[in-house]
């Protein structure tokens, strides 16, 4: 009677989180599926029955290379906020504290400016006249004739920006709690500075750091602001071409079918986190080492 009444009250608690994840989550995705397998209208809507000719149409070259370009420069700028957070996140981490929130509120700056108005900004600074490419030139590390706009690595360079605040505020927070005396107790043992970040300091944040990597990988995945301000035809990705069928197209099953492929791009890190949790916790020993 006990434990029925304690799974009642688990369930009423989750009730509420369970009705918002399927009438903002659960419920849009089902309809995304479902309108990627009815034919489009010539007129801009749905039309009636039911047709694989959709699905099927993703094969195509074409959507092929911009997944893959998808994946790809996710990947990068995921990598590239890592490189930076860590070592940011670290020394934020170790300041004296009356500097430690100064150093935390100039990562948060940039959410206070509007996202749109960051990219444009960029635009500007990675103008053929703008600063940074005048600076080069004038230094002779870039020709004259080279561009910094609309290609992939302007895609990247700003995805990193837009999104490392993001990589260093969990690991901040798991800095913060992170016992350095086991840094000493490394370096004692005879192990170099950045051997003992490495195994030691790195493994104890080690959720931290995936949860970076969703929260900068994931959004990446959809992003479609960045390529569209600063990218070039050779940089679309997936988040392009939904909005493209959406509003120019008004092919709505396409963008069904695009918008399939990038919910699965997102629930494969999210599915592959979650595996290796339940086989972490089927193969760590309960409390005690199961000694009786």
């Amino acid at each position: 009677m006990k434990n029925l009444r304690r799974r009642g009250q688990e369930f009423f608690l989750t009730l509420p989180s369970f009705f918002w994840l399927s009438l903002f989550f659960l419920i849009p995705t089902a309809l995304v599926f479902i309108l990627a397998f009815r034919p489009a209208d010539p007129f801009g809507g749905i039309g009636r029955g039911w047709t694989t000719a959709t699905i099927e149409g993703l094969a195509d070259p074409q959507y092929l290379a911009i997944a893959w370009r998808t994946l790809w420069v996710s990947f990068l700028s995921t990598a590239f906020c890592l490189l930076l957070a860590v070592p940011t996140a670290y020394a934020v981490a170790r300041a004296p504290e009356r500097r430690r929130n100064l150093l935390l509120m100039l990562v948060i700056v940039p959410f206070w400016t509007s996202f749109l108005i960051r990219v444009f900004a960029w635009k500007s600074i990675l103008h053929p006249e703008g600063l940074i490419k005048k600076t080069l030139v004038f230094c002779g590390l870039v020709d004259p004739s080279s561009q910094l706009l609309y290609n992939l690595g302007a895609v990247i360079l700003v995805t990193v920006y837009t999104f490392l605040p993001f990589a260093i505020l969990p690991i901040y927070a798991a800095a913060e709690k992170f016992d350095y005396r086991l840094l000493e107790a490394a370096r004692d043992l005879g192990a170099r500075p950045f051997q003992a970040f490495r195994k030691v300091f790195l493994p104890g944040i080690r959720q931290a750091l995936v949860t970076a990597v969703l929260v900068v990988f994931i959004p990446s995945l959809g992003s479609y602001i960045v390529p569209d301000i600063v990218g070039g035809p050779g940089s679309e990705m997936l988040g392009n071409k939904i909005a493209q069928r959406v509003f120019v197209d008004r092919n709505l099953p396409l963008a069904g079918g695009l918008s399939i492929v990038l919910i699965l791009a997102v629930l494969a890190p999210l599915l592959g986190v979650l595996a290796l949790q339940g086989k972490k916790a089927r193969i760590q020993p309960p409390e005690g080492g199961g000694k009786p």
